[in-house]
């Protein structure tokens, strides 16, 4: 994986779109094997990052939600692309005392933050 995450779960209504949409921008690809329809697992390779899913809201709760911090060697660039996928910036390209971060809306509206490597 390219752009590691530290730990995610991603879902919405149209989870096909979602996980396109996360295809296009990181290049992600699942596992294999979905896990329970339309839910798709990702595993990082080589040991570098962490795994997670994309799917749609749990029945019980009912409502979208992200929860992840993607690194990447340029923010700028990745925000770039991820308005050409659909998405929106929140946070353009910001420099702070120890971290170099980002974030975008996907097109579902989740919030997503990015952290460029040093």
């Amino acid at each position: 994986m390219a752009h590691p995450v530290l730990w995610f779960e991603i879902l919405g209504p149209d989870s096909q779109a979602l996980q396109a949409f996360y295809h296009g921008l990181f290049g992600w690809t699942p596992k294999d094997e979905p896990g329970p329809p339309p839910y798709r697992q990702y595993d990082p390779p080589g040991g570098l990052g962490i795994p997670g899913g994309i799917g749609r809201p749990y029945p019980n709760v009912g409502r979208s939600w992200v929860t992840f911090y993607v690194g990447t060697p340029d923010v700028a660039k990745s925000l770039q692309q991820a308005v050409g996928l659909g998405g929106k910036v929140v946070i353009e390209r910001t420099v702070l005392p120890d971290v170099t971060l980002g974030a975008f809306e996907d097109p579902d509206g989740h919030v997503v933050g990015l952290v460029e490597a040093k």
